[in-house]
């Protein structure tokens, strides 16, 4: 256990409220995660670090059937990711301006624009630390499945042409309009453990010069040197809010097993706390993501180890140090 440590943007007494989001926008079975989490007690676990914890039950969205939500081009389930990650988007900007710590338990990490969306409504200035395996960084144009889940980034970077996002229908507003006064610079993004990054998500990282450090780069310089270079490019002088943005599928699935899209060569379990651990010690995180453990897949060990290593992830970024 170890006491909360000075935080910039979180009030004091440290307040953490749980977003539990139960939401599969294009991954069947990753619903159940945030509840998988919270059962393990994971509420618990962040009182036992010296936490006041908030959590009133899971949200629960609207749904909005298949047959009333048909594609627009490539773009499955627009209006039901558009609809449920404004609904996060609020509630997440809720809890900051209050100066409580949003914890989003996802879920679909779709669910990030409405985070980050959250979080860029009272700390404008924030940074991103994106870790995953992929970038979702792919438009409503570049896409090849149709699952805005590999989306968040591009709509939270403008990178979406306007024409990309027009309803067939000229009587229906454009979908996610809420986000147009949303905009997260490309200056203010890195990516930490990427290796499953499709070509046209590489075209977009080069041209915008985003911050990208991929497997190659961790197993280089090391991890600790990794999340430093990260912070020297969005955060050069350690004095932005941080949004840490965590796909489960980072880390390697002998670690994780139990996510929607898991990919060989990955995080090991201890680089991926370093990153959480570091992450907290800067005293700069002003909100925490924790995204696709997918409780459907896999034996029921392995989903015990996943939920097992989620709350753990979860801990290190909210203070637990191994001394």
């Amino acid at each position: 256990m170890a006491a909360p440590a000075k935080t910039q943007f979180i009030a004091e007494p440290k307040t953490v409220s749980i977003v539990g989001c139960p939401f599969s926008g294009g991954q069947l079975g990753v619903d159940k995660g945030p509840i998988h989490l919270v059962d393990a007690g994971l509420a618990q676990q962040l009182t036992d670090l010296g936490w006041n914890v908030l959590f009133d039950g899971h949200h629960q969205f609207e749904e909005i059937s298949t047959e009333t939500d048909p594609p627009i081009g490539k773009m499955k389930n627009p209006r039901l990711v558009s609809n449920v990650t404004e609904a996060v988007a609020k509630v997440v900007g809720d809890h900051a301006r209050k100066g409580q710590l949003p914890l989003t338990l996802g879920g679909d990490h779709s669910l990030a624009m409405g985070t980050i969306a959250g979080t860029l409504s009272q700390h404008p200035n924030a940074c991103v630390i994106w870790v995953d395996a992929h970038a979702d960084l792919n438009t409503p144009e570049t896409t090849d499945s149709g699952n805005i889940h590999g989306m968040p980034l591009s709509f939270l970077l403008s990178l979406a042409s306007s024409a990309d996002l027009k309803y067939t229908s000229a009587s229906e507003p454009t979908p996610f309009a809420w986000l147009d006064n949303v905009h997260l610079p490309p200056s203010r993004l890195a990516y930490i453990g990427l290796r499953d990054v499709d070509p046209g998500e590489k075209a977009l990282l080069r041209k915008h010069d985003i911050a990208a450090f991929s497997m190659h780069e961790v197993d280089r310089y090391g991890i600790g040197q990794v999340v430093e270079m990260a912070l020297d490019r969005v955060n050069p002088a350690r004095d932005r809010p941080v949004h840490l943005s965590f796909d489960v599928d980072a880390l390697d699935p002998t670690v994780a097993p139990s996510t929607g899209t898991p990919v060989r060569g990955g995080l090991t379990f201890r680089e991926g706390h370093y990153i959480c651990e570091r992450l907290f010690e800067t005293g700069l995180i002003a909100a925490f993501d924790l995204m696709e453990v997918n409780p459907s897949l896999r034996d029921p060990a392995s989903v015990k180890q996943t939920v097992a290593v989620g709350c753990s992830l979860v801990r290190a970024a909210l203070g637990e140090t191994l001394l």
